[in-house]
């Protein structure tokens, strides 16, 4: 695709995430998306193009840390729940209670029979959501075994992302089967009618975020808003006071003119 017809593309998508935002803040809509998938597969990316113009007052972004001790103790579900959007919100979850279905089991986590539990509990908790009028999507990245090794040897030397490659994201090339076990499994128990898992095909990144982008809003039966007209006058009304002295403040040092060799 070329760069110009992604970039126009995205930036149309994107307008119109303006305009859902806008409509969740209208109806007090309450939204949640799920971002799940592979180490590598492009959640992160497609995150950062979603919620780019958004208000972070409405759209939030949860990325949960590994759970504490005391966090382990509690229903599984228990951390998640806090996260949830109230009226007029939209959450956007990078990785979800899903990491009880891959890395927890495959890593052994949890127990076999938290597992089960776990894939037996989840369609109800959903359910719950949904009944309580929250729109929920989750979202499936599905990347290919040699796309993912390409990925993580860029990261590698790469000064800015190296911090996205950790010795957990390593293991999962070398379980490779046991994810892709572990992920059937999900999907045969938590694919629900009332609550699918949409697959994104996620080998070219361009293409993922446009398909994962163009489906949610299609998805949701939104309308705009109509906004407020605001009137900007030509210039500032005049009035009588005095900027202090720049002498009693303490300034950022021009590091833009020491790179450009400005003497002054």
């Amino acid at each position: 695709m070329p760069n110009d017809v992604y970039e126009a593309e995205l930036f149309r998508l994107q307008t119109e995430l303006v305009a859902l935002q806008e409509w969740v803040k209208e109806t007090g809509a309450r939204i949640v998306i799920i971002f799940e998938g592979r180490d590598a597969a492009g959640k992160g990316g497609t995150i950062k193009r979603l919620a780019e113009y958004l208000n972070p007052r409405v759209v939030r972004t949860v990325a949960l840390p590994a759970p504490t001790e005391r966090e382990r103790g509690q229903w599984y579900y228990q951390r998640y729940v806090q996260h949830l959007p109230t009226k007029g919100e939209i959450v956007l979850f990078d990785r979800s209670w899903y990491n009880r279905a891959g890395v927890e089991t495959v890593m052994g986590f949890c127990t076999p029979a938290e597992h089960t539990l776990f894939l037996r509990q989840t369609p109800i908790f959903e359910n719950m959501l949904m009944d309580d009028g929250i729109i929920l999507r989750k979202y499936w990245f599905s990347v290919s075994d040699g796309e993912q090794l390409r990925r993580f040897r860029a990261r590698l030397n790469d000064p800015v992302r190296q911090w996205k490659l950790s010795p957990m994201d390593l293991e999962s090339l070398y379980r490779w089967e046991d994810y892709s076990r572990a992920k059937d499994q999900m999907m045969v128990h938590t694919d629900t009618k009332a609550s699918p898992w949409y697959i994104v095909e996620s080998d070219i990144k361009k293409h993922a975020r446009l398909n994962m982008l163009s489906h949610l809003l299609s998805s949701i039966d939104y309308h705009r808003v109509d906004r407020p007209s605001v009137a900007i006058p030509k210039k500032r009304p005049g009035g009588n006071y005095i900027r202090p002295s720049r002498d009693l403040a303490t300034y950022v040092p021009d590091h833009v003119s020491q790179l450009l060799g400005d003497p002054s």
